[in-house]
């Protein structure tokens, strides 16, 4: 007989979601009571405190000097929408897909802006070859696919002397994942995922030869006043100095602060990424031990240290969609893993963010309750 005894631990934070994100750990309101509320973002204190979080990503991603760093509307998306409509149109243009947000920039690109590009697509569990990839154009992906739980495992495929620019989607991979800067000229994530941060802010990365194509070039197309980031030809340099388009939250943007100082004190970079390790380890521990669930990624080094995907594989299983689906619903009831189910578009299965704000106990916690809910789930089916 099956044994579906419930477990006795449980996790501490059981919110496993993949965006909003777990807030840090020991996270409490009163940690945000230096927010400038009711201030203008354009007051000295408002600047201030803009200015601050830029300089402490920078710091805690290493990320060069003359790199520029924008807070920018609209979560990621924003980030990555000025970036895709400024910056392309003069070179050819590679588009890599590998799941839905990568997808949606093939959209984009290609139905939106109209631009012929050569697409490359990989089906969900693996990524495209990169061999095949030509950098003397620009090029278009994202890190870690954060539906299928699928990454790119370094910098290396990408060449220093490139001609093209590399426009990177980062927003599950920056601060969870070491990226070299030299080989990215644009980068965008929204803090909302790896920091734990509130949503819709996003962070624009600029290398110096991303600024050289916004200084240089003018698309054909008209640039809505939310995406500009020139005039006269010159880049708008207050636009990466805290001289925000839009207004933004100064409440989110004292929360992001102090993501950044917690992440500082831990060590930075290289702390957070160890974080995120040792939380996706604990889930590549139990796959590897029971034959009924696996990583969604096929190369194990690829698979995800954030937004890990699982599959159940159990042969027993009659309906994949539906039983992975009351598998996570049983999670949630019991309060163990909220908001732990796969992405619509995705396969079915789980997707259990383990990014640097999540303890590794908690991670260990879960995992019988995963069992439980198969195998509760299986007894049930019939």
């Amino acid at each position: 007989m099956l044994d579906m005894t419930k477990p006795s631990a449980r996790p501490a934070n059981p919110r496993f979601s993949s965006g909003p994100c777990a807030k840090l750990p020991g996270f409490s309101l009163d940690m945000l009571a230096d927010a400038p509320l009711g201030r203008s973002h354009r007051s000295a204190v408002g600047k201030a405190k803009l200015a601050e979080a830029i300089a402490l990503t920078r710091e805690v991603l290493e990320i060069p000097a003359d790199y520029r760093i924008g807070i920018v509307p609209a979560s990621d998306t924003g980030a990555m929408e000025m970036a895709l409509w400024s910056l392309l149109g003069p070179r050819k243009v590679e588009m890599l897909a590998w799941e839905s947000f990568g997808e949606g920039w093939v959209t984009d690109v290609v139905k939106q802006l109209k631009i012929e590009a050569e697409v490359r697509k990989a089906p969900y569990g693996q990524i495209v070859d990169f061999a095949q990839v030509d950098f003397d154009n620009d090029v278009v992906f994202t890190w870690n696919g954060t539906t299928s739980g699928v990454r790119l495992p370094s910098a290396d495929v990408i060449p220093a002397d490139r001609a093209g620019l590399t426009i990177c989607d980062a927003t599950s991979s920056a601060f969870a994942m070491e990226m070299d800067w030299s080989k990215l000229d644009v980068v965008t994530f929204s803090w909302q995922k790896v920091l734990g941060g509130e949503g819709a802010h996003g962070v624009l990365i600029l290398s110096p030869r991303a600024v050289e194509r916004l200084e240089t070039y003018t698309p054909a197309w008209p640039l809505p006043k939310i995406f500009r980031m020139t005039k006269g030809g010159k880049l708008i340099e207050g636009i990466f100095k805290g001289e925000t388009i839009n207004t933004p939250s100064m409440l989110c943007v004292e929360d992001y602060i102090v993501a950044l100082k917690w992440a500082k004190a831990l060590g930075g970079q290289k702390a957070l990424a160890a974080r995120a390790e040792a939380n996706a380890a604990v889930l590549r521990e139990f796959c590897a031990a029971n034959d009924w669930i696996a990583n969604l990624a096929e190369d194990p080094a690829t698979e995800s240290t954030t937004s890990v995907c699982l599959k159940f594989t159990d042969p027993a299983i009659r309906d994949g969609a539906a039983f992975a689906k009351a598998v996570a619903k049983r999670l949630e009831a019991e309060g163990v893993a909220l908001d732990a189910g796969a992405y619509r578009d995705a396969p079915a299965g789980l997707r259990i963010w383990c990014g640097s704000t999540v303890e590794a106990a908690d991670v260990a916690a879960l995992t019988p309750w995963i069992e439980w809910a198969y195998r509760t789930e299986l007894s049930a089916q019939g």
